[in-house]
């Protein structure tokens, strides 16, 4: 991609509303090489055994018409939660996702192999992978990968994890740095906002990492107040 002048990349994550979305996912496909981990709803259909099909002829207003439909109706898909809650314990596995505040932020994950379902038929194979918070009254949620069928579970961890890290460079962003305080016209115009937030954040975590001291702010960016007179320009950029 570098000789096209495009940013290379390998990995994709996204929440549900791109999970719902075969457009995108037919778009990351043709990415060769690139894996992703998309978020989708409880409620997505799949089959753990890709269902067999047949074309079926019928006659409507005098012209015969072929409709591809499952073979038995036994072969029903069945719901992402409900693989969730199929699967033997043997099959969860905990694992650490970062480090909290009070300590390791932990969840239990488990994937499985599946078909998912589009309008009744068999579309794409992917991995249904699953976490769940660790508790008395466990939280559930799903998402689909691409990645080949020999990716290690660790892969997935942290793709799960990169996730969260992203959503969090977001909510920083917009609260502490105007990111979605824009008005502009044309994409050039919101590409140029949208950098000068990203650096700007960028430049304060790069601060608050050389002070080693944690802001009163809420979301514990580096406050301005916080740096007047600790570092000289030159130490900021060496």
């Amino acid at each position: 991609m570098a000789h096209e002048g495009l940013l290379p990349f390998k990995y994709v994550v996204a929440d549900c509303l791109y999970g719902n979305s075969p457009d995108f996912l037919d778009a990351v496909d043709a990415c060769v090489g690139v894996t992703a981990l998309v978020a989708i709803p409880a409620a997505t259909h799949c089959w753990l055994q890709a269902p067999r099909t047949m074309d079926k002829t019928y006659r409507y207003k005098g012209v015969v018409h072929s409709k591809r439909v499952v073979v038995g109706p036994d072969h029903a898909p069945c719901t992402a939660a409900a693989v969730a809650a199929h699967l033997p314990a043997s099959r969860w596995y905990r694992r650490k996702v970062s480090e909290g505040t009070k300590g390791p932020i932990e969840y239990a994950f488990a994937r499985q192999r599946v078909t998912l379902c589009k309008e009744g038929l068999p579309e794409r194979t992917v991995w249904l992978v699953i976490k769940r918070t660790v508790g008395a009254d466990p939280v559930y949620s799903y998402s689909i990968s691409n990645a080949p069928v020999s990716t290690p579970l660790r892969t997935f961890v942290w793709l799960s994890g990169v996730r969260w890290a992203i959503e969090q460079c977001f909510e920083e962003g917009k609260t502490e740095l105007g990111m979605a305080h824009y008005e502009v016209r044309k994409y050039p115009g919101w590409h140029h906002h949208m950098l000068t937030t990203m650096l700007a954040h960028f430049f304060l975590w790069h601060l608050k990492l050389r002070l080693g001291k944690k802001s009163p702010g809420p979301h514990r960016v580096a406050a301005a107040h916080d740096l007047r007179g600790r570092l000289t320009p030159t130490e900021i950029y060496d």
